[in-house]
């Protein structure tokens, strides 16, 4: 077999085994190559952009209060709603307060008309407890009224900030949620007593004529029993009727003990009744100073009977408590400054001037969204023990709680000035009298 017959035969036998061998046939050499992305892979993609943000909560929280729409307190009660609501309305139209996660707290309220009546301020605060679910508590309007609230609020577990009420006795009970923004009644009129004595040491003989109420009757207790320490005679210690309207009985105790200087009053009413009668039956009385009545703008309506009138206040827009005089003490200062509630105010309600009650009514709001914002929550313990460690500078003046077992949410760090009712280029105008450090004028004595 000749050489090109050879090379043919085996060529056909390789091409037979290729085709025949199957798995056994050699692999051919790997090729480095990047491996094919398996087909359940996702294909490659631009990176996500990052989630957005989740909106921040909004939480409504229900505050709960009852105003003396109708009653004897009504005129006092209207102004102090006034303000709270001020309050409520400027933190709510500012988008809230806002707690460290992002949370906004934002504020409704519920309220009913008291009446001025002890029971059904009982029945309310219950229901606003209970049904209302309200988070938080505002007082009433007077002492009588809160202190009937007050047990309330702390069967239920519910701080509450009181306004309007000045009696210690509601802060001596064993109460745990209940915080008084007010100067408490056993200062209440311990300040008259030294300006008076200021004004004439020789002066010896007071008279105290007031309304037989809790407030008025805890008030002029401290006073007589203040007074009486530092060598004053008592010659009429009596109260009278809250319904009161003709003061003529009085009036004629007052002539026969001939005291030089009367103190006493109750409320709105009252006291303006008993201020323009004494003034109509020419009383003659050197120095005369009533509770409530007087700081209220309305009081000027009395004219003539207004004059020489002195009241303790527990606020009012010249007493100079702003964030300076809050650095100069070395204090913390929180909120609006007197001139900007002021504006505020008046803005709000028609050009009303506001009293001493329409600024508690907003300090009542203003310690109660700073307890929260301290707190850095809505939860009542957490805001109880803000309120307990609070201890500032406010428009209102200067705010710190008792934390005793004894007197637990007494006010201890606010103070009285009194105003007296003056001629200004022929128009009445409240001037500071007293204490001296605050005072825009020197007191009129003896009054005209």
């Amino acid at each position: 077999m000749n050489r090109k017959l050879l090379v043919i035969l085996m060529l056909l036998m390789v091409s037979l085994f290729v085709a025949c061998g199957g798995d056994d046939a050699a692999a051919p050499a790997a090729v480095d190559e990047p491996a094919p992305a398996e087909e359940s892979a996702a294909p490659a993609e631009e990176a996500a952009p990052e989630e957005a943000a989740p909106a921040p909560e909004t939480q409504t929280i229900v505050v709960g209060y009852t105003a003396s729409q109708t009653g004897s307190q009504n005129v006092s009660s209207t102004r102090q709603v006034n303000g709270l609501m001020l309050w409520m309305n400027q933190v709510n139209a500012a988008g809230g307060l806002e707690l460290s996660d992002g949370t906004k707290i934002m504020f409704d309220h519920v309220s009913y008309d008291d009446e001025s009546n002890t029971d059904r301020v009982q029945e309310l605060y219950t229901r606003m407890a209970t049904e209302d679910d309200a988070t938080f508590l505002i007082s009433p309007y007077s002492s009588g009224l809160t202190a009937a609230a007050a047990v309330i609020a702390e069967q239920y577990g519910k701080v509450m900030v009181t306004t309007g009420a000045a009696s210690d006795s509601t802060y001596q009970q064993g109460l745990t949620t209940v915080f008084q923004a007010y100067t408490p009644a056993s200062r209440y009129l311990t300040g008259a007593v030294d300006l008076l004595a200021q004004l004439d040491p020789t002066v010896k003989k007071l008279a105290f004529v007031y309304e037989n109420s809790k407030f008025s009757t805890d008030v002029v207790n401290a006073a007589k029993a203040y007074a009486e320490s530092l060598g004053y005679e008592v010659v009429l210690h009596e109260g009278y009727d809250p319904e009161t309207t003709d003061f003529g009985p009085f009036i004629n105790k007052l002539q026969d003990a001939a005291p030089d200087a009367i103190l006493g009053g109750g409320h709105f009413q009252d006291g303006s009744t008993f201020a323009r009668q004494i003034n109509e039956k020419n009383l003659e009385v050197n120095f005369l100073t009533l509770l409530v009545a007087p700081p209220e703008p309305d009081f000027a309506d009395l004219g003539d009977a207004a004059l020489g009138v002195i009241g303790p206040s527990q606020w009012e827009p010249q007493a100079a408590f702003t964030k300076a005089s809050a650095d100069e003490a070395g204090m913390e200062f929180y909120g609006i400054e007197s001139d900007q509630f002021v504006i505020d105010y008046e803005a709000a309600y028609d050009g009303e001037e506001p009293s001493y009650h329409s600024a508690g009514g907003y300090a009542a709001g203003l310690l109660l969204e700073k307890a929260i914002v301290d707190a850095d929550s809505t939860d009542p313990v957490k805001v109880a023990a803000a309120l307990d460690a609070m201890d500032l500078l406010t428009f209102f003046g200067h705010i710190k709680f008792d934390t005793t077992a004894e007197s637990h949410g007494l006010q201890i760090g606010h103070s009285m000035v009194y105003i007296q009712w003056q001629e200004d280029g022929g128009n009445l105008g409240k001037q500071v009298v007293w204490p001296a450090e605050g005072a825009t004028a020197d007191a009129l004595y003896p009054m005209p």
